[in-house]
């Protein structure tokens, strides 16, 4: 069949290709032996020739190590040709990344002309480097010359490898060469090395042995034959010949661990009793043997020394003994005892520790202890026992460990370093207690407290309590509410801001009394509202006390009592005012006795005035006569203003005053304006008044009146009287608690017991003509003195009323008595 004209041309170049391929296939044929840059000159050749190149790079690894191998083959180029460092340059884009994709071809200038450039990678990815081809023909490359082009490359490639492997196996060649020399010199040094140990051993002043690797001995020097008795070829002509030294009772042991330690090649340690042939005393030995090795880690020889022992064995047992005893005593405390080495891991367990967890001495020795543990506490147990590892000190943790049944209980797990005497720690030895019910104990005693506090948040008062040393604990959320504070700002002492400036200094002097004092108080202060204003309370404390009378916390409440305040208020303005007109009333009576103590000095005044004018009169005037008579006179008119001075005093409508007076001086001022009255009722007076008494503290003139009002009921009660003699007594004295007593007694008609009850009720009068005002109006007054006033039958006929009220001591605030009236100007309304 006659071929085409226009199929012609595509024969001729599928022929070409063929034979190219053919030439390349061929080429390995040259390389065989070559070097890598002969395989990669002889390609480059190749391709400028078969595919009509302008220009062939090729970068290729160097199999033997160093820089990479670059070849440039350039034809005649149109212009100018540049260098080859230049066009590696430009092609630099295809040189650096020989492992990425790369586009079929590209343009590119190469000086001043334009080529088509083609990048085949050497190897799978590039591996060994990249062929960059260049034509000036635009239709470059075509499919056979890309055909051409990687078969080109994959030839390199197998080129380059076997290339590779020839450096690597004349590299390992001359290693070996060399590996072998150094060995060879090496053993003849081990050799010289070992025949100069043996000699060594031989002087040794304990028993030297040494044995092949098969575990035969083959060198014993002269300690241990004069020991055991026995020579050197008995010894080399039984492998086992030193257990026939052994105590019978260790050889079946000691042959074990031997052939162990000889066929692993670690060695071996061995104690054994010894027999000693010159007296056949066995002894105790320590026979031990390392293994000696090539550079190979091959063995070589075991060399081994017999060392006595029997001596420290001896020094050994009572130590054993008294630790066996000490184990012994760990195991019978009843709680769970340890003991820890110094980097943490468990060393022994107590026999209750094992019971308890169920777990066995194997089970939990060194770190296994950890699964008796809740999983949830064992992070937080081990991060405490990792610190105290560290730091070194005593501590504690609480903990769940679980008993044998799997139940968990609380533990509280306590540690402690056993150090020697440079300070190094030796051993932990801790214990682990049960205090699974004190845990319940403690949920139980917080479940209250929330109870508690629920409940003393609804309580209709203001309740809190405080430490031991007076600083708020706890103040209740009605409290909180009330005063507008938060929690934060009235603990400790904060909560001294809620109370009004005035009473501050004295809450804070009764609190500090009270505590040292350790007894229960109660305090009337104004509290600040969270609007400003100021109200009012009774503040109450009482401690609580544990087992042992330690006060562990004071409780308080704070009650509203201002609109009590107030009403009080109101009513001792009434008994003050109701007092005033008794006095007054009281006038009528005294009249008599107010006229005769008045005219007494009036008269001594008229008559020494008469008398004056006599001796002024006389011829001649009797001057000193007149100097004494005036002096009288001024002296008589003193007297007169002293008693309207007493009678104005104690008759007019003045506030309260307290201060310290004495209580004698102020019971004769009383007696003086009533001896007139007392002696016309026929009424003997006594006074009894104590020496040294202590002053006392409070308002004279409402004291005066309670004074005056017992007198007269004391007279009114023995004007009846005619069958005996009508005696009254007034008598003061110190009585108990630091405190002075005023004592009114009678001999008249006494006290019925149905009266002795309600004498000091108001209205309540056993008299035809009384208001039975009198003694209720008294005892308000002794009892807003912080005082008390009460009435006893005497023995004989009569009664006795008696009042007692604080005296002045050191140290007591003025404060603490409370006078029963308030400062308007202070008052919180």
């Amino acid at each position: 069949m006659e071929v085409q004209p226009e199929h012609s041309g595509e024969i001729k170049r599928l022929r070409r290709c063929i034979n190219d391929l053919v030439s390349l296939l061929a080429l390995s044929a040259i390389w065989s032996g070559g070097d890598p840059s002969q395989v990669l000159h002889t390609l480059v050749d190749a391709l400028m020739r078969m595919l009509n190149l302008d220009l062939v790079c090729v970068r290729a690894t160097n199999p033997g190590g160093g820089a990479p191998i670059e070849i440039v083959r350039i034809a005649q180029l149109q212009g100018p040709t540049p260098p080859p460092r230049e066009i590696f340059e430009t092609l630099s884009h295809s040189l650096q990344d020989s492992s990425r994709k790369l586009p079929p071809s590209l343009r590119s200038l190469i000086g001043k002309v334009d080529v088509s450039i083609v990048a085949v990678p050497l190897g799978l990815h590039g591996e060994f480097g990249v062929i960059i081809a260049a034509a000036q023909r635009t239709d470059f490359p075509q499919q056979t010359e890309t055909l051409l082009l990687n078969v080109a490359a994959n030839q390199a490639f197998i080129g380059l490898q076997e290339a590779r492997l020839r450096s690597r196996q004349k590299r390992i060649s001359d290693e070996l060469d060399q590996r072998v020399t150094q060995r060879t010199a090496e053993l003849g040094a081990a050799n010289a090395e070992l025949q100069l140990q043996v000699g060594l051993l031989q002087d040794l002043p304990v028993s030297a042995w040494t044995l092949k690797p098969d575990g035969t001995p083959d060198f014993v020097n002269r300690v241990w034959l004069e020991f055991s008795g026995q020579t050197l070829e008995f010894v080399r002509s039984h492998p086992e010949a030193w257990m026939t030294a052994v105590h019978p009772d260790d050889r079946e042991a000691a042959s074990r661990v031997f052939w162990e330690g000889v066929r692993s090649g670690q060695g071996f340690a061995i104690e054994t009793r010894s027999l000693r042939a010159r007296d056949g005393v066995y002894r105790w030995h320590l026979q031990q043997a390392v293994a000696l090795r090539d550079a190979e880690g091959k063995v070589l020889k075991f060399v081994g020394t017999t060392t006595d022992i029997d001596n420290q064995k001896r020094a050994e047992e009572p130590l054993r003994a008294r630790e066996l005893n000490l184990r012994r005593v760990i195991d019978a405390i009843p709680t769970l005892a340890w003991c820890n080495l110094p980097d943490g891991p468990n060393e022994f367990l107590n026999k209750g520790w094992h019971e308890y967890t169920g777990l066995s001495p194997e089970e939990s020795h060194g770190w296994g202890w950890q699964t008796a543990f809740h999983p949830d506490d064992l992070p937080p147990l081990m991060e405490k026992w990792k610190k105290m590892l560290v730091s070194g000190e005593p501590d504690e943790i609480e903990a769940r460990l679980r008993r044998h049944d799997g139940v968990y209980r609380w533990f509280l797990i306590r540690a402690q370093a056993l150090r020697d005497e440079s300070g190094k720690i030796l051993r932990w030895y801790g214990t682990s207690t049960d205090i699974e019910d004190r845990k319940r104990a403690e949920q139980a005693l917080a479940a209250s407290e929330r109870n508690l506090r629920l409940i003393i948040n609804t309580m209709p008062a203001l309740a809190w309590s405080a430490r031991p040393d007076g600083s708020a604990e706890f103040l209740g959320q009605r409290w909180l509410n009330y005063t507008g504070m938060t929690a934060a700002e009235a603990q400790d002492w904060g909560w001294v801001k809620a109370f009004h400036p005035g009473d501050v200094d004295r809450i804070i002097v009764y609190w500090r009394s009270i505590l040292v004092s350790g007894e229960p108080g109660e305090i009337e202060a104004r509290l600040r509202q969270f609007d400003g204003t100021y109200r009012w309370f009774l503040i109450r404390a009482n401690p609580l006390r544990d087992e042992s009378g330690e006060i562990v916390k004071w409780y308080g409440t704070n009650t509203d009592i201002d609109d009590r305040k107030r009403a009080e208020e109101q009513l001792r303005n009434a008994q003050s005012e109701l007092a005033r007109v008794m006095r007054v009333m009281t006038m009528g009576q005294l009249t008599a006795s107010i006229a005769h103590e008045v005219n007494q000095p009036l008269s001594g005044i008229l008559t020494n005035a008469s008398t004056c004018l006599r001796m002024l009169d006389a011829n001649p005037p009797n001057l000193e006569g007149a100097r004494e008579t005036a002096r009288r006179t001024i002296r008589d008119g003193h007297r007169a203003s002293d008693v309207i001075a007493r009678l104005r005093t104690l008759y007019s409508k003045k506030e309260p005053a307290v201060e310290p007076m004495d209580l004698n001086e102020v019971a004769r001022e009383v007696t003086a304006l009533s001896a007139t009255e007392i002696q016309r009722n026929g009424v003997i007076l006594r006074q009894e008044f104590a020496d040294d008494l202590p002053a006392a503290l409070g308002d004279r003139v409402q004291l005066q009146q309670v004074i005056l009002n017992l007198l007269r009921n004391a007279t009114d009660a023995m004007s009846a009287i005619n069958d005996r003699p009508r005696e009254l007594l007034v008598r003061t004295e110190l009585d108990e608690g630091n405190r002075v007593r005023l004592s009114v007694k009678d001999s008249g008609v006494g006290l019925t017991p149905q009266a002795a009850d309600k004498i000091f009720e108001a209205f309540y009068t056993t008299k035809t003509d009384g208001m039975g005002v009198g003694l209720s109006i008294s005892r308000s007054i002794v009892e807003a003195h912080q005082g008390r006033l009460w009435a006893t039958r005497n023995d004989g006929p009569g009664s006795t009323f008696s009042f007692s009220i604080p005296c002045v001591r050191e140290g007591l605030a003025q404060a603490e008595i409370r006078v029963n009236h308030a400062d308007p100007s202070t008052d919180a309304a």
